[in-house]
């Protein structure tokens, strides 16, 4: 594994902790069913800036949201269950709970916090100001601070309360360990240090990765492509596409997208094989040449030789890049282009970062994670970070002095 880069953020190893009351911004937004938590990966993610901080005397408030409560209490949405969790992987160290985000009874808590001790605050969202980006509510948020810390890289994309404006008010404003690999990885595939750069991008829709794939027409040097999308790609070349999803009215932006990259020497290159079917249960499923289709047939996986083409490719590269499903992945009938593409990533040379979301579920899924250098725990921050959009959540923290 390659080592990762400067960030030009401060982080939490370069501020004073000792006594302070650190406001640490997390993602504990985690799936919940019968009260009981799905999936702690989130939690775990955060616990290294945690950790640190509880080691270092510091008197640490937690913060996060979960789910979409629409700032409105919401029993269903409340922290307690991670609360029950936390205490349990933090054990002997003591936790408590506060019953709000915000109000002088949490204040109370608050000063009452000995160095080393740590307080969770009950759902952010249960109050709108926190998706306004109030300011306001932000100043309340505040009170509770000596120094702010955002370890939450998935909600760095959204200009919210906690994330943006209550860094109007607490300084220093830096970032968790979490936050820092994610920068430092991501940042990677924006300015990329080794070559062949390939990218691999899927996913359903073109107009939700048009940025994405124009980022990676501008930086690497192969753009594989997977998913639905590439069928808006086909529709260009003039191919047919059966009941394939197809955004008719992003037809001519593919068209542009191809011709871009070949009037700059890079490559795009378009699944040759696919799996189909007459609908998505499967009824005459087979593996065709994507020039095969019939316009009762839908695409609904990459094929056996694309898997192959792209990974001829992705075994000589030396930056990779992948964000997307290859298919519908969420069906096992049609997973199996997906999964592989995980694979070929893990078996890659290359640096490798995956971007979240559904690419991430299949690494975890596929036991692939430990192989790949980055894993991002942001599905939407990171596209948008790759896509080279600024993120609120990491432009509000304080820059490391030149």
């Amino acid at each position: 594994m390659s080592g990762v880069g400067t960030m030009s953020k401060l982080s939490l190893r370069e501020i004073e902790l000792s006594g302070r009351r650190v406001f640490m911004r997390v993602d504990f937004n985690v799936p919940l069913a019968k009260g009981g938590i799905t999936d702690d990966s989130r939690i775990q993610a955060a616990l290294p800036s945690v950790r640190y901080a509880i080691e270092r005397g510091g008197r640490v408030v937690l913060a996060s949201h979960l789910g979409r409560p629409k700032g409105k209490r919401v029993a269903t949405d409340s922290l307690q269950p991670v609360f029950d969790h936390l205490r349990a992987l933090l054990r002997p160290v003591p936790v408590s709970f506060a019953p709000d985000c915000v109000g002088k009874a949490v204040e109370t808590q608050v000063a009452a916090l000995a160095g080393g001790e740590v307080l969770l605050l009950e759902n952010l969202r249960f109050h709108p100001g926190e998706e306004a980006n109030d300011e306001g509510f932000a100043r309340l948020l505040a009170r509770l601070a000596d120094v702010y810390v955002n370890d939450a890289f998935g909600a760095a994309h959204r200009a919210h309360a906690s994330t943006e404006a209550i860094t109007r008010f607490v300084r220093p404003a830096v970032a968790g360990f979490l936050m820092q690999a994610e920068l430092d990885a991501l940042g990677r595939a924006l300015d990329p240090r080794e070559r062949p750069y390939v990218a691999i991008v899927g996913g359903a829709k073109i107009s939700g990765k048009i940025e994405l794939v124009e980022s990676f027409l501008n930086r690497a040097d192969e753009v594989l492509i997977g998913g639905a999308m590439a069928y808006t790609f086909f529709r260009a070349q003039g191919l047919e596409t059966g009941h394939s999803l197809v955004e008719e009215d992003r037809v001519p932006l593919a068209a542009g997208l191809l011709s871009q990259a070949q009037a700059s020497g890079r490559r795009i290159h378009l699944p040759i094989d696919h799996v189909v079917a007459r609908d998505l249960s499967g009824t005459g499923l087979r593996t065709i040449g994507v020039r095969e289709t019939l316009p009762q047939e839908m695409g609904l996986d990459i094929g056996p030789k694309t898997i192959d083409a792209y990974r001829a490719i992705a075994n000589v590269a030396r930056t990779i890049v992948w964000n997307g499903p290859m298919g519908v992945f969420e069906d096992p009938k049609f997973a199996h282009g997906t999964l592989e593409t995980g694979r070929i990533v893990a078996d890659s040379p290359a640096f490798s970062i995956v971007g979240g979301g559904d690419s991430a579920a299949a690494v975890h899924q596929a036991n692939l994670a430990s192989r790949i250098d980055h894993v991002s725990t942001g599905g939407g921050a990171a596209l948008e970070f790759l896509s080279g959009r600024k993120l609120p959540g990491v432009e509000a923290l304080d820059d490391r002095p030149a």
